[in-house]
């Protein structure tokens, strides 16, 4: 059975004391259970340090938002794969919506960025979902297909265990809008097969797919109980630890 994954994206919010706070809260709400799956925060670059003194994988583990696509270099304001990696990051979230949206990133951004990712031995987190345009039009599979063909295909050895994917449904992020858990299902079951026809049925059948768009802790075990949605990439509800901790709740109610 896959592990869930639910994951904090704290986006540009929470300094080094912030964040270490928020961490530790987190971390005392979970200490001493037995989980069934893995819990993720990722600040923003400058609070890493500060919340890696207290996300150490028990129970807490620590990603980074973003990476450079380059290791070194004449790169002013990037942040290296390998300077997270020392700093402590296991995960890194590649290819977020608002890094399309915002700074053009593209295919060709997201691959190389991956690469660094799994030569330095983290785990990458691949986000990918369709605008609402691209729904109300009926172009939701070709935009997801487009997005991993786009992407997957290229790296050297992707396996479920290096490679977490998330959906984003754009069009539910920050809006107060949820996919339905039809919608959910029905768009996962979709990028699994995908998947399987582009790694390999055993990597599909192991790969863990999150669902990125306005869980919340009266949705989570709703969501995160679907056959192929395998936990949640959080925003909003993840700056608060009660919130946090109650879609670890929420994921240990069904696949616990």
């Amino acid at each position: 059975m896959r592990r869930y994954l639910v994951a904090g994206n704290w986006k540009l919010n929470m300094g080094p004391a912030a964040g270490r706070e928020l961490a530790a809260a987190v971390g005392e709400r979970l200490r001493g259970r037995t989980l069934h799956g893995d819990v993720l925060v990722c600040p923003p670059f400058v609070t890493i340090p500060a919340v890696a003194t207290v996300a150490q994988g028990d129970p807490v583990l620590l990603g980074a938002q973003n990476c450079a696509a380059h290791e070194q270099g004449a790169f002013t304001g990037e942040v290296a794969p390998g300077m997270l990696k020392e700093a402590g990051v296991q995960y890194v979230i590649i290819g977020h919506s608002e890094r399309r949206q915002y700074y053009g990133e593209t295919d060709d951004d997201f691959a190389a960025k991956i690469e660094l990712v799994h030569a330095q031995g983290m785990k990458a987190i691949f986000c990918y979902g369709e605008l609402l345009a691209d729904r109300k039009g009926g172009r939701a599979e070709d935009v997801v297909r487009a997005q991993l063909k786009g992407v997957l295909p290229r790296l050297q050895s992707p396996n479920a265990y290096n490679l977490v994917l998330a959906y984003e449904p754009v069009w539910a992020i920050g809006t107060g809008e949820t996919a339905t858990p039809e919608i959910a299902q029905q768009m996962h079951a979709f990028s699994r097969e995908l998947v399987s026809g582009m790694l390999g049925a055993e990597v599909a059948a192991n790969m863990r797919i999150l669902y990125g768009g306005s869980c919340k802790p009266g949705n989570a075990r709703e969501l995160i109980g679907l056959p192929d949605v395998d936990g949640g990439l959080i925003g909003g509800a993840a700056l608060k630890a009660e919130d946090f901790v109650g879609i670890v709740d929420g994921a240990e109610a069904v696949l616990g």
